[in-house]
């Protein structure tokens, strides 16, 4: 056999016979551009036509099948002709419901059946693609649903949830279980009578749900969904295809459709936006993925020996900066929004992506829609042939077109890193992450008084503005914020770890730049100490909805937090200009458990002066308010818009491990 970087080399080249008149391409890079929006399935009802691009076939052919069932011969296969720079054929037959797969022959060889990579539609797991009618997958209502009203990117409080996660408890009171429609429940609680799924959220007042990833990935068997299967679904194998497994009928390609659809529409109208997970940085498989089936290695980075490059550490790495490739991750993000009216997208390791397929797409996503919310991972999981300057990497930031990034640095800073599990951070102890914190306030943008040699990973702020930074705390990957603290502080008592994780999460949301939230930490939420749990029971991975009123005091405090921000501009002030003419951090404090700020004069915001002082230190502390009479309205355990206790002046003692909020109105200065 020959060796693999041969087989590389001899894969990039269409060996054809003397005869086919096919053009012939010495490399990748001279495959020709397909011009048009059309490839994969256009239906009429008289008429189908399926289009293919694939220069490294010498054949193509389309089979077609009634049913999704495995083993079961294609009731028709027909040859596809090349026209126009890609392989075409039209039918003369009314083909709703009908699955299909494509099949191309290279150096002589065919090389098996695949799913077409622009299915829309597809069978059991994924591995048919279905022509649909589309105009039969809208429910009731769909042609008025509209996205909820939003203003600037920082207005947004996300809010990163599992499909399944949410409704699975037996407590959760939800009739659809693990499925798009458990999104769609009002009314549902506990036994206790908390409330529960969709109510739930509205009752937290986020503005939008990020889902965790919800095309059709691999890894879930759907013809056996009797039995308790999980996954976080970063396998992807049909991106423009719901998930399986969340539909009522997996074989189904229009069920799963319209309860997608339903799903969205319930949300929008409770007034919160969608954002899907999109994960374009690798596929689940490798050597037999739809891509490399039938358009050989062009889809994939590779090694100079010719092995697949590995920067997403799942086996391999999408080529984005190839033409075909960037064409088709901004055909696909465009047609989630007008297809499913999605408002938004969180991509996957990021950095893997180049710099100038991520601007493509902002700008043809916000050319639809101004709104639509753009951030991703600034990060890879391993090198890539692509190098640093060309990728969407954190430090690359401000050469991104209105697209955000998470910001690392404030996650750690406030807890502790990801990668030393025993490390604490500003709220659990450390006495040296009080310069992280506050690059995290100002969201990584530049301000004056931020030394940077001093932030434990950016030298420098790599946002042009707040909303190109999304802070957090915690999310799917890792230990749970509660999770960690009980590692990283065994010797501390539960109402202690409690006080810090308060002081976690009102630090991301008194924050400038966009907060996010992980789904359930606003109950505590815990994973029993499970680090990866994508792929751990539902026991493990499921929000338990008996915690929502065991931990009432701090959903309280969460919810008023997110309250307290949507009410106040100051909180997000939206430029840097603005965080940078308004907010002041104390000059004389050089104390690395205590930060304290002071917001002045924001604009349209009825508190016309604010003081902010985060204590990190489990002991009580004194600090002295600037002039004048203030009004407490955030403390350890309480938010209170109106005021908590009486007015005070000069010096005041704050909790232990607590964030606290003083204010002035116009009227009171």
């Amino acid at each position: 056999m020959l060796p693999r970087y041969l087989l590389f080399i001899l894969s990039s080249v269409v060996f054809v016979n003397c005869s086919d008149p096919r053009p012939q391409y010495d490399t990748l890079a001279d495959y020709p551009v397909y011009p048009y929006a059309d490839l994969g399935v256009t239906y009429t009802p008289t008429a189908t036509i399926f289009k293919l691009w694939s220069p490294a076939a010498q054949e193509a052919r389309l089979r077609l099948y009634d049913t999704d069932a495995p083993g079961v011969a294609a009731h028709t296969t027909t040859d596809m002709q090349e026209v126009d720079g890609a392989w075409t054929v039209r039918l003369e037959d009314e083909l709703d419901g009908t699955y299909y797969t494509y099949e191309i022959k290279q150096n002589g060889r065919w090389r098996g059946e695949a799913t077409d990579p622009y299915a829309t539609a597809a069978g059991t797991n994924g591995l048919r693609g279905q022509v649909v009618n589309l105009l039969d997958t809208d429910p009731v209502g769909w042609e008025t649903d509209r996205r909820p009203a939003f203003g600037a990117p920082t207005d947004a409080v996300l809010y990163e949830l599992h499909v399944r996660d949410l409704s699975i408890d037996p407590d959760s009171g939800i009739e659809y279980k693990g499925k798009f429609l458990g999104l769609t429940e009002r009314g549902t609680t506990t036994p206790g009578g908390d409330t529960t799924g969709l109510d739930h959220l509205i009752e937290m007042g986020v503005t939008h749900v990020h889902l965790l990833p919800s095309f059709d990935f691999l890894s879930v068997d759907e013809a056996r969904l009797d039995s308790a299967q999980y996954n976080w679904g970063y396998d992807p194998q049909n991106y423009n295809v719901p998930e399986g497994s969340y539909s009522t009928d997996p074989s189904q390609g229009k069920t799963r459709i319209r309860e997608f659809k339903r799903m969205v529409q319930a949300l929008h109208a409770a007034g919160i936006r969608v954002i899907m997970d999109v994960v374009y940085n690798h596929t689940g498989r490798t050597e037999d993925s739809n891509f490399q089936l039938l358009i050989p290695d062009y889809f994939y980075r590779f090694e100079a020996d010719g092995t697949f490059s590995n920067a997403s550490g799942c086996g391999n790495e999408i080529a984005s900066d190839r033409p075909m490739v960037r064409k088709f991750i901004r055909e696909s993000l465009e047609y989630w929004v007008d297809e499913y009216h999605v408002d938004g997208f969180r991509f996957d390791l990021m950095g893997i992506h180049d710099i100038a397929t991520m601007n493509d797409v902002s700008e043809t996503l916000h050319g639809i829609d101004s709104t639509i919310l753009l951030y991703g991972e600034g990060w890879a999981a391993g090198p890539s042939p692509l190098p640093d300057s060309l990728r969407a990497l954190k430090a690359n930031t401000p050469q991104l077109l209105r697209i955000a990034a998470f910001s690392d640095d404030v996650r750690d800073a406030l807890k502790g890193s990801v990668f030393n599990h025993e490390e604490r951070g500003f709220v659990s102890g450390a006495d040296d992450r009080a310069e992280s914190v506050r690059f995290g306030i100002v969201a990584a943008t530049r301000h004056p008084q931020i030394a940077y040699d001093s932030v434990n990973y950016s030298k420098a702020p790599w946002a042009r503005q707040p909303a190109q930074c999304v802070n957090y705390v915690s999310c799917h990957d890792n230990h749970t914020l509660w999770d960690r603290l009980a590692i990283s502080n065994p010797g501390d008592s539960r109402a202690t770890r409690e006080r810090m994780h308060r002081l976690a999460l009102a630090t991301v949301l008194t924050s400038q730049g966009i907060p996010f939230l992980h789904a359930g930490t606003e109950m505590l939420r815990s994973k029993g100490g499970d680090e990866n749990s994508y792929r751990s029971s539902d026991a493990i991975n499921a929000i338990q909805w008996k915690t929502k009123g065991q931990h009432a005091a701090t959903v309280s405090y969460v919810r008023a937090l997110i309250a307290l921000r949507k009410a106040h501009p100051a909180l997000r002030l939206g430029s840097t200009a603005r965080i940078t003419r308004h907010l002041t951090f104390a000059e004389e404090e050089n104390d690395e458990q205590l930060v304290t700020y002071r917001i002045l004069d924001a604009p349209a915001d009825q508190w016309a002066d604010i003081y902010v002082a985060l204590n990190g230190e489990n002991a009580s502390r004194e600090v002295t308010l600037p002039e004048g009479s203030w009004q407490q309205v955030v403390d350890g355990t309480t938010v209170d818009a109106q005021g908590i206790g009486a007015p005070v002046e000069g010096s005041v003692r704050l909790a232990a491990i607590s964030a606290n909020v003083f204010v002035r109105t116009l009227q009171s200065r």
